[in-house]
């Protein structure tokens, strides 16, 4: 059955009379004639007859004019569906994160997110760049919260675009009665033969210390390799390793833990990525969100609370 002559039909049962639909339809009383009688052949019943001077439905009529109603209903449902695709935040949001990003930027920016918009679907996934980013470039993630360091900026292949949400500096987290735990400032060159845990080779930060400590001629001696930097500030608490540690993941900061500024001074990013050909709602809705909250913590706390 055709659309438009379920429409005319619905349109007369709705009006009471061929012209008032004619005229709603902005079509002439003939056309909508043309469109029932057409309709009559294709349901094999007559869907009109006389009624004193004007028409009435028949049961058949009846019927069907019911039925049309609903599916012209369901069709504006979808249209206005469609048509709301490039405002509505509504569909998946794949979120791939490192661990401490996870940890201070989205628990608050992901319960406003849901709050506000339950028809999107928030799904998260935690881990490295070197594991995160082919997932963003196979649609397996929406949406990369990834950090950078200076020493080892990330390679990005074309078709990813990139927004800085957090420049932060990193601090080398020592034991409290280590020998040099009482001074404010520590030349990195000074830590040469000291026992590191970083994050497992391959990552941003295990490439970023590795290349700057060789910068310096020295060649960390890596031990521990351990993802989370709260695991790695327990390792350093019990004096068994120090550790490069950015200023966001220092909490909590267990007890027998100091942290000194570095000489050269390093710099992470966390930067929010995602793929070009992919921009829509959720996207925004996302980005937005995290701006506002940086902002809020930059004019609020001069960038983060001390610890």
């Amino acid at each position: 059955m055709n659309l438009g002559r379920l429409q005319a039909l619905a349109s007369v049962a709705k009006y009471g009379s061929v012209a008032r639909a004619a005229e709603v339809l902005h079509v002439t009383p003939s056309g909508v004639s043309q469109q029932l009688n057409k309709l009559e052949k294709e349901t094999g019943h007559p869907l009109l007859e006389p009624a004193g001077r004007g028409i009435r439905l028949t049961r058949a009529g009846q019927v069907l004019a019911e039925h049309a109603a609903r599916v012209l209903a369901q069709v504006a449902a979808a249209e206005a569906d469609l048509a709301a695709l490039d405002q509505e935040v509504a569909g998946p949001l794949r979120i791939g994160a490192v661990g401490s990003a996870i940890r201070e930027l989205l628990p608050g920016v992901l319960a406003e997110l849901v709050a506000d918009r339950p028809r999107l679907r928030v799904s998260l996934r935690d881990g490295e760049v070197v594991d995160l980013l082919p997932r963003l470039l196979t649609d397996e993630l929406t949406v990369l919260l990834m950090e950078s360091w200076e020493a080892r900026p990330p390679l990005l292949p074309a078709g990813v675009a990139v927004r800085t949400l957090v420049r932060e500096p990193a601090e080398v987290a020592l034991a409290a009665d280590h020998p040099l735990a009482d001074r404010s400032v520590v030349d990195l060159a000074d830590l040469a033969g000291q026992t590191w845990t970083c994050c497992p080779a391959g990552t941003e930060a295990h490439v970023a210390l590795t290349q700057t400590m060789r910068g310096l001629g020295a060649e960390p001696d890596i031990r521990f390799a351990v993802a989370e930097y709260p695991t790695q500030l327990a390792l350093v608490a019990a004096g068994l390793t120090v550790a490069l540690v950015p200023k966001m993941a220092q909490r909590p900061t267990p007890d027998g833990v100091r942290f000194l500024r570095t000489r050269p001074v390093l710099h992470r990013e966390i930067r929010v990525a995602w793929r070009t050909d992919d921009q829509g709602p959720p996207i925004r809705a996302l980005l937005a969100a995290l701006v506002s909250r940086q902002e809020a913590v930059n004019a609020t706390a001069n960038g983060y609370p001390s610890r």
